[in-house]
């Protein structure tokens, strides 16, 4: 795929922001992009948009509600507004099929939004939702740390991963986010902090988790051969990809684990994004992948093909996946420092890779003009969304 281009940005910073309802967010977030671009909301032909608020138990009165009210904000023009709902990968997913639409010919500009505005303490959502019975969500499994313990203390056993290259996740994501002025957590923690904060589920410490939190993020695609209209600098989407689990896998939510393991989603997806793009993961030089936990983007590195499972503790060691190391990942902080919006999370990772590309990253800029970036989210109860973005 070369013939999409993202050519506007915007981003509300993500944290918690009393008064500003989840719409409001996206619609600041919308109208950035649209001035990035230099056009306006009348301009736009499509949108697709993603917030789960509405969805989850706790958030009422959040203000978010479906993406397709943010036209009560920006303006009643009759543009097709699809709403898009895939867990974490939401707006991944959404970013998927604005570059779609533009690709098969029938738009020429359009949208792709994400924003949501979680209450504080972990995601714990309706067994029913995931048509699962109420007896999981009853011995507390729909809370997901407890998955993403379950899932990671078998990794790290499996493939020889102590501890603390866990802590050093964790550790460099506050490094970044304490460069990136719309981070939630913008101060550095020390890895001795992290390690004794406090135990949630094994071996995972408060530190080592996101948390849920408010934000929203857009971005303005076009035609390729249109985007010098718009930008001198556009960014170029490659490769677009979203995957959904198989038989064998073991991911959010499952209710039980398979004698026969398969791949992840992920793998699925990313393999698809680097057979599109035409690019292989030696080629990319700066990564936003899926840090729900610090584990995750351990387990993500392997997965998305930069690396075999147990070569991460020597990367993260040797210092590879700092900002000035040979393939940085989360520069802005990830999930870590930013914590999650989901439907806006996925939008947020598009939003500094293209900083990345265009050399607007300010403090946490990847030296050596990166003409490569890569994302990749990862949502229950199964889903991969990868992207690939050159300049």
């Amino acid at each position: 795929m070369t013939d999409v281009a993202i050519v506007g940005i915007g981003i509300h910073p993500f944290g918690r922001h009393d008064g500003v309802s989840g719409a409001a967010m996206g619609a600041y977030a919308t109208r950035q992009a649209l001035a990035d671009a230099g056009v306006q909301w009348k301009d736009l032909q499509f949108a697709y948009g993603g917030s789960l608020a509405s969805m989850l138990p706790g958030n009422e009165g959040s203000g978010s509600g479906t993406a397709d009210t943010l036209v009560n904000e920006l303006g009643l023009t009759g543009l097709q507004f699809i709403n898009v709902s895939n867990g974490c990968a939401t707006a991944g997913s959404a970013l998927a099929a604005a570059t779609q639409a533009v690709d098969s010919g029938q738009f020429d500009l359009g949208l792709a939004v994400g924003f949501d505005k979680h209450p504080r303490g972990m995601f714990n959502a309706d067994p029913a939702s995931a048509g699962i019975g109420q007896w999981y969500g009853d011995l507390g499994f729909m809370v997901t740390t407890q998955f993403f313990a379950m899932k990671l203390n078998r990794y790290l056993h499996d493939h020889d991963i102590s501890e603390q290259t866990l802590v050093k996740v964790a550790a460099k994501a506050f490094r970044n986010g304490a460069l990136n002025p719309n981070a939630w957590r913008q101060k550095p923690i020390s890895e001795e902090q992290i390690a004794e904060s406090r135990l949630l589920n094994h071996p995972l410490t408060q530190y080592m988790l996101c948390s849920p939190d408010e934000g929203a993020a857009a971005v303005v695609v076009c035609r390729a051969d249109q985007a010098h209209r718009y930008t001198s600098t556009p960014v170029f989407v490659r490769g677009v990809s979203v995957r959904t689990r198989r038989f064998g896998t073991f991911e959010v939510f499952s209710p039980w684990l398979s004698v026969e393991e398969t791949e992840s989603p992920t793998v699925d997806a990313s393999r698809a994004c680097f057979e599109q793009a035409g690019i292989g993961p030696d080629e990319v030089q700066v990564a936003q992948l899926q840090d729900s936990e610090s584990g995750a983007e351990i387990m993500h590195m392997a997965e998305n093909g930069f690396c075999a499972d147990g070569e991460q503790e020597r990367m993260i060691f040797d210092g590879e996946t700092e900002i000035g190391g040979r393939l940085p990942i989360n520069t802005d902080g990830g999930l870590l420092a930013n914590g999650e919006p989901i439907g806006a999370s996925g939008m947020r990772q598009i939003h500094e890779i293209v900083l990345q590309l265009r050399g607007d990253a300010g403090p946490r800029q990847v030296p050596g003009d990166p003409t490569v970036g890569y994302t990749q989210v990862y949502g229950a109860p199964g889903i991969g969304a990868c992207t690939m973005l050159t300049r």
